[in-house]
């Protein structure tokens, strides 16, 4: 996953901040998650980020798809990313504050990437064994990436493990290299 631009971490941690506050952390996940899909869609998204059209006329499209559905706190966020042209990094400050919901509750964030899709049961099993390791519970996003030509690859924070057979053959390669310059 990308870094999120600074801008978006600020936004979320002040969200997180007002959440915590009023204690609506799950609410304010749930709302930021819910304005980022419908504010950055494909059909939307170039309208209200679109500075040729009056910023009353985005706004009330932003107010119109979101009112009633997030809560209030989350509404006058998106409205003032809206006003500053800025409702692009709605899905930056919603991976950012589930980000800092995560580390608050001691869930570990994981991805796996693997060649082939993977079944339920392997998924389970992945988890477990995940929340095993880790000591904790796990978040866990599952990617499908064919270049890796079997296997898969788990990175948990900043560790990465490569169980692909490119992540093999990359290290045969660099074996091969490096033996060969030093026969001569």
């Amino acid at each position: 996953m990308a870094r999120p631009s600074i801008a978006a971490r600020r936004y979320a941690e002040a969200a997180f901040q007002i959440a915590l506050r009023d204690d609506a952390l799950d609410a304010w996940a749930d709302g930021l998650r819910q304005a980022a899909e419908l504010l950055t869609g494909e059909l939307v998204a170039p309208l209200v980020d679109n500075p040729s059209i009056p910023l009353v006329q985005r706004t009330a499209l932003a107010q119109g798809l979101l009112d009633g559905r997030v809560p209030q706190n989350v509404l006058n966020m998106a409205r003032l990313l809206v006003q500053r042209g800025r409702a692009e990094i709605l899905p930056a400050v919603a991976a950012e504050y589930q980000r800092l919901l995560n580390r608050r509750r001691g869930v570990v964030e994981a991805v796996v990437t693997s060649a082939a899709p993977l079944s339920a049961d392997e998924t389970s099993a992945l988890r477990a064994k995940l929340a095993e390791m880790t000591g904790g519970d796990v978040d866990l996003t599952v990617r499908v990436d064919d270049a890796l030509i079997g296997g898969l690859t788990v990175r948990v924070g900043d560790q990465l493990l490569d169980a692909s057979v490119r992540g093999r053959l990359e290290r045969l390669r660099t074996q091969l290299v490096t033996g060969s310059r030093s026969a001569h």
